[in-house]
């Protein structure tokens, strides 16, 4: 019953995720400026979270966090370079828009495999630790799905595709609860570099993606100040967690 539990809670954490692009029902039309915006609220969005898995991982070990952010950068590098020549059809999007949607997509299902590590080991602290763990991540998620829209929504994609991808970015964190849950004192050495490698990735892809974008189609001066608001908001909310 326990390791149900620690499943559900996982997927419900997942769930959770696709609440973030029910704020795009509202918006119906894509202007350049539009993109931009949203563009900037991703940004803060990323940067945000970045900011929240650097200070957690170092709990875990400072050195560890370093290399996972090295490696995430890495990753990141690589996996453009992989892309670069290739015809993408991604999520009914085609061409670069579908090349960044996947990438971000990529970058948050990689960041989702720590938080469903992170919901395992939690159980093993008990019932009380477990709730707050499993309701903190869960809130912390919908932003996330309302990142991930951000970008996709801008490009084409429609509100269902950008409700499913968002969830399925979350869908390691049911799988990796569970195993975590049963053999923790093997999982937590491994997660100051999850945590590094995901906040690596996702800043790599603020300042190499969506921001230079976002400087193209509007105010720059517009753009940083929505993104520095949304990433200041990001802050207050994980700390209010």
């Amino acid at each position: 019953m326990t390791t149900l539990w620690v499943f559900l809670a996982g997927l419900l954490t997942a769930v959770t995720t696709g609440l973030g692009a029910l704020p795009f029902l509202v918006v119906r039309t894509m202007s350049r400026a539009t993109v931009a915006y949203a563009n900037a609220i991703a940004a803060g969005l990323m940067l945000g979270a970045s900011f929240k898995l650097v200070a957690e991982g170092t709990g875990y070990g400072t050195w560890q966090t370093v290399v996972g952010a090295n490696l995430g950068l890495l990753f990141i590098l690589t996996t453009e370079r992989l892309l670069r020549d290739r015809s993408i059809a991604f999520a009914d999007l085609q061409g670069a828009g579908a090349k960044q949607a996947l990438l971000m997509v990529i970058v948050m299902t990689v960041h989702s495999f720590s938080e469903g590590v992170a919901v395992g080991v939690s159980f093993g602290g008990g019932e009380t630790l477990a709730f707050l763990i499993t309701v903190a991540i869960a809130i912390h998620n919908i932003p996330e799905g309302l990142a991930i829209t951000a970008a996709l929504r801008p490009q084409g994609a429609t509100i269902l595709s950008c409700v499913w991808w968002s969830v399925f970015s979350s869908l390691p964190q049911p799988i990796m609860a569970v195993p975590a849950f049963l053999f923790v004192e093997a999982f937590r050495p491994g997660l100051p570099y999850g945590l590094g490698f995901a906040a690596g990735a996702m800043t790599f892809m603020v300042f190499e993606e969506l921001l230079p974008e976002a400087f193209e189609r509007t105010s720059r001066t517009r753009v940083a100040l929505l993104a520095s608001l949304t990433f200041a908001g990001m802050i207050l909310l994980q700390q209010l967690l």
